[in-house]
């Protein structure tokens, strides 16, 4: 019935608007039993949703008869910006996509144009970055799962999660001066080595964290009312998730166990240990039981990396591409021109055509870069996951509550950065 009224609205050629489609619904379905049906926009408000983006409901009393998404609110033009910067001047676009892993997002970027630059980074330099990156994906589990379940009406156990966001950020400090949006790196490895501060932090964070997060565990993952929300709540199939295009913890609660990690391994991700969660049904406990065990293998590789660490370089031996240290710019003539030829541009880059992902908080992040030899990317595409997964929202929370497109959605742990670069 809903495809035969919207066939015929479409064909006066005139755009229709989403309401005027769920009006002619509302009509159709008053006129047949004489039930009615609402419409609800959830969002764009940013409490309501997570994120700056939109989901208009046709409503049956609580029960979700369709939906639709919006998109655009906080387009930025990310992709067209880069083709006007120099390579040096993007990297700070990144941390403005998934921002609650801003270093995955840095580093990403940077072994991308490492690919295309041929530049070999170091090995003390491979396993700071993977530090820093397993360090990005607690935090964002941090959020995703402790914010699930404050929406599922439990507050303590986010307070007691959310504090160990601020010590990764304290880390963060240590290695690049910044805490959200981190600019973290360079081409060919790091701007510096983590301080012996840094250490210590990272030491301490890990075993507070440990406390922390099995504390966590004990008052949330066998909650009965928590259960009684996400079990059997938002799911979906490992074929429909494949077939959306889903990656990371999303794809793993489904019962895939792919990781960019293990698939195509990066900064020596080969050389660690650790294991790749899965679940079963793909539902919102599914998605929630992954991430948390996901933050277990993450301290497992850092604690690997850290009982490892190579001594060497931090960084490549380029400098052609590589930020001479500040305080040769702030001194030396020719160190200043060489740092404004290499931010503005200024250095030759090869031509050549070149796809590198890493595994981001919400899967795979990948970045398709093609360089003409001129001063900026003749085209950066950036593959954002939560854009990807985000499309299966609507069909995820038909025929549910609208309490359960909250928590649905919570799950998915869409990042409207990422969503709408």
């Amino acid at each position: 019935m809903q495809t035969e009224i919207f066939e015929n609205m479409s064909q006066t050629n005139k755009p229709v608007t989403i309401e005027e489609k769920y009006a002619e619904l509302i009509r159709q379905r008053k006129k047949e039993d004489g039930s009615e049906l609402s419409i609800l926009n959830l969002g764009p408000t940013h409490p309501a949703t997570h994120g700056i983006f939109q989901n208009v409901l046709l409503m049956d009393g609580e029960k979700i008869v369709d939906a639709e998404q919006t998109l655009g609110y906080i387009h930025r033009a990310f992709e067209k910006i880069s083709e006007n910067r120099p390579f040096y001047q993007i990297n700070v676009l990144t941390d403005r996509m998934n921002y609650c892993s801003s270093p995955i997002n840095n580093f990403g970027y940077w072994l991308t144009v490492e690919k295309l630059l041929g530049v070999e980074v170091p090995k003390r330099a491979q396993y700071l970055r993977v530090i820093m990156m397993e360090l990005a994906r607690i935090a964002d589990h941090i959020i995703c799962n402790s914010i699930l379940v404050f929406d599922a009406g439990a507050f303590t156990p986010f307070l007691y999660l959310f504090q160990y966001r601020e010590k990764i950020y304290e880390i963060y400090e240590e290695l690049c001066g910044a805490r959200l949006t981190t600019n973290m790196g360079r081409i060919g490895g790091l701007e510096r080595d983590l301080s012996a501060v840094g250490f210590r932090k990272l030491k301490k964070f890990i075993k507070e964290f440990k406390i922390g997060l099995r504390e966590f565990e004990d008052l949330s993952t066998r909650g009965r009312i928590f259960m009684d929300r996400t079990i059997n709540v938002g799911g979906i199939s490992a074929e429909k998730a494949m077939s959306y295009g889903f990656t990371g913890p999303n794809l793993r609660a489904a019962g895939i166990d792919y990781d960019v990690r293990v698939a195509t391994p990066y900064s020596s991700y080969q050389d660690f240990d650790f294991k790749i969660p899965v679940g079963q049904s793909g539902d919102t406990y599914d998605r929630f039981c992954v991430r948390n065990t996901e933050m277990w293998e993450s301290l497992k590789i850092i604690e690997q990396a850290l009982a490892g660490l190579p001594e060497g370089a931090i960084h490549a031996d380029v400098p052609d591409y590589y930020l001479p240290p500040k305080e040769w710019v702030y001194n030396n003539m020719e160190a200043l021109i060489y740092h404004f030829k290499i931010v503005m541009g200024e250095i030759p880059v090869p031509v050549g055509e070149v796809y590198h992902s890493v595994e981001g908080g919400n899967g795979e992040l990948g970045f398709y870069l093609i360089s003409d030899g001129s001063r900026v990317p003749y085209r950066l595409h950036f593959r954002r996951p939560c854009f990807i997964y985000y499309q299966a929202y609507t069909e995820m929370i038909k025929g549910g509550y609208l309490s359960d497109a909250i928590l649905i959605l919570s799950s998915l742990n869409v990042i409207a950065g990422e969503l709408d670069a």
